[in-house]
This record gives C-alpha cells, sequence and structure tokens, in this order.
C-alpha cells in the first residue's frame, strides 16, 4: 500500500471512488488534492451529486497519457469489475 510521500512524486493516478450511488473513476497527479476537492463538492459533476464515501484504489502511472489509457479501460467495467481492480491498488490518505 503506497504512503502519502509516496503518493506525493510526480506521478499520475487512475482511481475509483465508491460513492453515495456507485462509482466514480478518474485520473489525477495528486491524489490527495483531488480526492478532497470531490469530497468537499468541487470534484467532477457526477461526485458532486453522488458525493465519495470512500476511495478504493489508486494505480500509478508513469504519465497522464498512459493513466488516461487505462482510465478509459476502467471505465468499461462493470461496477463489480471495477471493485475488484480496486482490490489490487489499495491506498490511505488522510485527508479528512
Amino acid at each position: 500500500m503506497p504512503s502519502e510521500s509516496q503518493l506525493a512524486e510526480n506521478q499520475w493516478y487512475v482511481y475509483l471512488l465508491e460513492c453515495r450511488r456507485g462509482t466514480y473513476a478518474g485520473i489525477t497527479n495528486n491524489l490527495a488534492k483531488r480526492y478532497q476537492a470531490h469530497c468537499t463538492g468541487k470534484g467532477a459533476r457526477y461526485t458532486r451529486a453522488n458525493p465519495p464515501v470512500a476511495l478504493l484504489g489508486a494505480e500509478p502511472f508513469e504519465d497522464r497519457a498512459a493513466a488516461s489509457r487505462a482510465e478509459y479501460q476502467l471505465k468499461q467495467q462493470t461496477p463489480s469489475q471495477k471493485r475488484r481492480w480496486a482490490k489490487q491498488w489499495p491506498v490511505q490518505l488522510d485527508v479528512h
């Protein structure tokens, strides 16, 4: 499980949120900041309407292009497949 200091490195991440109704997948180069934005209603339209209840997982990538390709593939999966993916990439943030 990556620590917060490892998450601060200059990488891109595909992440999966468990939201009030369903899941949300996205990419970012600052996981803690992006998760906080989702939690405070300043993230994506979907998470403003369906606030996140947990950050399920985040997979690191070397660059934005690789993260974008992986995000597209993840979004093609069913919700249960997405949750299985997230179990392979657990992450813990102290943002509250």
